[in-house]
């Protein structure tokens, strides 16, 4: 496979063209971003990290009949995916109250939610990635109703199966972030990355207290997040190896 030119930066990522046009190369970066940017640094080891993290977990989902972009990681902190269409949004799901949803409705982080809630936000730097209903996105044209039901169900197995891999390794999902995207034969699939950077990850402690595992110590400035994440891509090769995955 060869790399041609580079299609798109992100905050975390970079994405290349091949001489397979059906295939994207993917390089992460070091960057750690928060605010919608406004907080930047370049941490040693974190593109390797997510790089790994991201291919555990999609193999690990794969293994449970849950499909995605990812196709193989080629070097340390590269890996090739399926070409697909995006759709604008941040899909997100929340578990346990915690970050902008504590904020926006005064409740306290860690309290119970009585079912996960599946929220939407509107992909776009300019504006801020802006909370939008389901309403809201099939006005705007960001996606069909037919497939918002297939994002929506998609989304909630994916939640239970990500519950699921995370007790495995004694670590609670608070809350996560994905994409999805449509592939050239009008399949939806999940994309992008699932790292620490997208999910809030709490230690399963014995005494109920918080102990992340997730960007949230470098958005709150409570430690070095590297430590962490190493601890999440460890317990996760561990449970894969134990899975038969490579």
């Amino acid at each position: 496979m060869e790399k041609l030119g580079k299609l798109y930066e992100g905050k975390a990522k970079k994405l290349y063209a091949t001489n397979d046009p059906d295939v994207l190369w993917v390089e992460y970066m070091n960057q750690a971003t928060a605010g919608n940017g406004a907080k930047k640094a370049q941490i040693q080891g974190k593109g390797e990290l997510n790089n790994r993290i991201t291919t555990l977990i999609f193999k690990l989902l794969a293994k449970r009949g849950i499909p995605s972009h990812f196709i193989k990681q080629i070097s340390d902190n590269e890996q090739l995916v399926r070409k697909m269409t995006m759709f604008p949004l941040e899909i997100i799901m929340r578990n346990v109250a915690a970050g902008s949803f504590s904020k926006r409705y005064g409740v306290k982080e860690g309290s119970a939610l009585k079912q996960p809630i599946l929220e939407f936000c509107y992909k776009s730097d300019e504006l801020g990635d802006p909370f939008i209903n389901d309403d809201d996105l099939l006005a705007l044209g960001l996606a069909t109703r037919e497939q918002l039901e297939v994002i929506s169900a998609k989304t909630r197995e994916i939640n239970r199966a990500l519950i699921d891999i995370f007790k495995s390794i004694d670590v609670n999902l608070i809350d996560f972030k994905i994409e999805m995207g449509v592939t050239s034969d009008g399949t939806i699939l999940l994309a992008d990355e699932i790292t620490p950077d997208t999910c809030r990850l709490w230690n399963a402690t014995a005494d109920g207290s918080i102990e992340h595992l997730d960007k949230d110590l470098f958005r709150r400035d409570l430690g070095n997040i590297i430590p962490a994440y190493e601890d999440i891509c460890s317990r996760l090769e561990d449970l894969a190896k134990s899975k038969g995955i490579a």
